[in-house]
């Protein structure tokens, strides 16, 4: 199984939430994510969060170190991204974060956000925080 996880994920692990833990587990587990999740993270936690510097700054740099790699989002990802939004009806983001799993040849897109069980393109969508996904 090769993963790839969405913002939220990152999100939970770097907070006080009951779900710390288990996005801590899924994401040592090994995974990829891209840029853009990274970029939301930072706002997520700037914004929402209200963390500090220094505490996204060690958090990036923590996943820095558990990610297998951080994937770029290009312009064919871009394009990609589009025709999945419009054909399967995802918002822009959520099918940018689509293709870059699937650009990066993950078969499992972790997330709390998207539709449990949902497949596309060969990439399935599992919300880590079900107790089926567990």
């Amino acid at each position: 199984m090769k993963a790839f996880f969405d913002t939220n994920i990152l999100v939970y692990a770097a907070t006080s939430d009951a779900k710390k833990q288990q996005a801590a587990d899924c994401l040592g587990r090994g995974g990829l994510a891209s840029v853009q999740v990274l970029n939301e993270f930072v706002h997520v936690a700037r914004g929402k969060l209200r963390h500090d510097w220094p505490q996204i700054e060690l958090a990036l740099g923590l996943f820095h170190a558990s990610l297998d790699d951080v994937v770029p989002i290009t312009l064919n990802t871009h394009g990609n991204a589009v025709l999945l939004a419009r054909d399967h009806g995802l918002s822009f983001y959520d099918a940018l974060i689509v293709a870059s799993a699937i650009e990066a040849g993950c078969d499992t897109l972790y997330s709390e956000g998207m539709q449990h069980g949902r497949t596309i393109g060969g990439l399935t969508i599992v919300n880590p925080f079900l107790e089926s996904a567990a």
